[in-house]
């Protein structure tokens, strides 16, 4: 019987978690996936540059590419997480 109790309080548990998932709310909006999505593009093509209005080198490093889309979509107000401060 007690085995019986613990499986459906873990199923109902489970089923909590799952609901509080679905409600939680999206972290990047659809703006900032376009604009990551295009600068992983540019860097695949070779065309995306580092530095201000780029006159930097090209980038290779995927990290990279993903902070300079998420920047991007900052500048252009899309819904972006604040950038951490070190």
């Amino acid at each position: 019987m007690a085995g019986q109790d613990h499986q459906q309080f873990r199923i109902r548990s489970l089923q909590a978690i799952a609901k509080l998932r679905e409600e939680e709310m999206a972290r990047y909006g659809k703006g900032a996936q376009k604009s990551v999505r295009s600068a992983m593009r540019r860097r695949k093509s070779g065309t995306l540059r580092s530095g201000r209005s780029g006159k930097g080198g090209q980038v290779k490093s995927r990290k990279q590419a993903i902070a300079i889309g998420l920047s991007e979509a900052r500048k252009k107000g899309a819904k972006v997480p604040r950038k951490r401060s070190s």
